[in-house]
């Protein structure tokens, strides 16, 4: 009976502890949550922020009292640039550390919609896709206007397949094959239900970053990088915006993204783009440009700034390029198409600016809406107008349904003879619009990515004015400059992350250890 009670009795205990342990568990997730969407209230433009914070509400992040005084190496920065050097240092026996200014992980990363661009790839093989790094050289060269910095373009594009082999290692893999603007191969990698990149490739990256046990601090906003000697020696970091630490790294990876959403920093360089919406997350502000500079790195191409063409308005959102890709045509207010759809972004972009109306409606049918997985996010959103008839879509769009009927009448021919006689577009068509229900988003251009950024050398290294390095300083993403020359192809932003982000984790390391 004595040993009956006692069973019993370690029992209750034991389950007492189990739901003490879970409940400490939810309690701390709750404030994570809490304090993740504290934070985002308090932003002017919080609610552009509300897909993001939903996104990351099951992530849980390093609880502050595990910070320590030094690391290895310092990554200021939780986008996709960030996270792929802070594993690639830990892969080279690291002990990086992330700091992230944002309630949560993933920057305009999160936002990324159509897909990874690279040559020579397994999966480009493996669908009989034939392509070359030389040829995705040449073609982002002319999309640059011949303005890129030709060192970087050539790391860039030849490191491009590994890059999606590393991806592919670590449970990321981008199977899914489309096509962008300004590109003649099909070398656009997705998720493989053809789904929006950004979300899938952070919650990766997020993951693996957590299963390497690296350190990710979300409220940690890295106010200045600090130096002694000549050579970077830490940062100084301050934790939801009241206590600052100093924390001692032996180099620093800076991937602090653009400045897409400073309005100031925007107009200073572009005062025509003045007043434009834009598809940056409120985070992207030009921190890590402004650090750089106080330690005397310099910069390139600041005024080179990509309008995108086709940008829903009223939530300032992205309408990705893969839309396109996958046969979407672009028709005027009078429902006739007005130019290259598959063209540049900057061509494409001053067609619909010099309409009348400057804003355009993307027009696509049922197949594309089954290819491209983007579009059901854009229907969540209400963006998308439907109808039963191509009668009833121009009806819903305000356009004159004979001129719509037409337009859609003409491309079908186009695609079935592979011949677009009026606008020369050769990509894009292997599909027609003739899949009812048809549908369409209006559109107009938008603020969406800053070429212009730091100077770096093919080793990710932060130049001086000199052109030389500066000791223990890296950076890596949309914060760098020169790559993309005077306008970005689509696609090649999240190759640019993930390339140069590896490249920044494998060379700081290599830093650290030869000191």
């Amino acid at each position: 009976m004595h040993k009956k009670v006692t069973a019993t009795l370690i029992l209750v205990l034991s389950l007492m502890l189990v739901i003490a342990g879970c409940g400490n568990g939810n309690e701390a997730k709750n404030q994570a949550q809490e304090q993740n969407q504290t934070q985002a209230g308090g932003q002017a433009d919080a609610s552009k922020e509300n897909e993001a914070v939903a996104g990351a509400s099951e992530k849980s992040y390093t609880p502050y009292d595990q910070m320590k005084d030094s690391y290895d190496i310092i990554i200021i920065g939780a986008g996709g640039a960030g996270m792929t050097a802070a594993l690639e240092a830990k892969a080279s026996g690291m002990n990086p550390v992330i700091f992230e200014k944002m309630p949560v992980a993933g920057g305009n990363t999160t936002k990324s919609s159509s897909g990874m661009n690279a040559s020579e790839t397994k999966f480009q093989k493996e669908q009989g896709i034939e392509d070359s790094n030389d040829k995705f050289y040449e073609e982002t060269l002319k999309g640059g206007h011949g303005t890129n910095d030709t060192d970087l373009l050539r790391f860039f594009v030849d490191h491009s397949a590994g890059a999606i082999d590393w991806l592919d290692s670590i449970g990321i893999r981008l199977n899914n094959l489309t096509i962008t603007g300004g590109m003649s191969e099909k070398r656009t990698h997705r998720p493989e239900d053809g789904s929006a990149v950004g979300q899938y490739l952070v919650d990766g990256l997020v993951r693996n970053v957590q299963e390497q046990g690296i350190p990710l601090f979300v409220n940690a906003n890295v106010k200045e990088i600090t130096e002694k000697d000549g050579q970077i020696n830490g940062v100084k970091v301050v934790i939801n915006e009241t206590e600052e630490k100093t924390i001692t790294g032996k180099a620093v990876i800076v991937a602090t993204g653009g400045y897409g959403a400073n309005q100031e920093m925007i107009t200073q360089f572009r005062p025509d783009l003045k007043g434009y919406v834009t598809t940056n997350q409120i985070g992207s502000t030009g921190d890590g440009i402004t650090m750089i500079e106080k330690l005397g790195g310099v910069t390139v191409d600041m005024d080179q700034i990509q309008v995108h063409p086709t940008v829903q308005q009223e939530k300032s959102y992205l309408i990705g390029e893969a839309v396109r890709g996958e046969g979407a045509i672009l028709v005027s207010s009078q429902g006739k198409r007005f130019y290259n759809e598959m063209d540049t972004r900057d061509k494409v972009t001053a067609a619909i600016n010099a309409l009348p109306e400057k804003s355009a409606y993307l027009v696509f049918d049922s197949g594309v809406k089954s290819r491209a997985k983007a579009i059901q996010q854009y229907e969540k959103m209400g963006f998308v107008l439907q109808g039963d008839t191509i009668e009833a879509l121009a009806d819903a769009m305000g356009v004159p349904a004979d001129a719509l009927a037409k337009t859609l009448e003409s491309w079908n021919g186009a695609v079935q003879n592979k011949k677009d006689a009026e606008f020369g577009r050769t990509t894009g068509m292997d599909h027609d619009l003739s899949g009812a229900p048809y549908y369409a988003i209006k559109i107009a251009p938008g603020i969406h990515y800053t070429m212009g950024g730091v100077k770096i050398n093919a080793n990710t290294e932060v130049l001086n004015q000199q052109g030389s390095p500066i000791p223990g300083l890296f950076a890596a993403g949309e914060v760098t400059g020169g790559l993309h020359g005077d306008n970005r192809i689509g696609g090649n932003s999240v190759a640019d992350i993930i390339i140069f982000g590896r490249q920044a984790g494998v060379k700081a390391a290599e830093f650290v250890k030869a000191q």
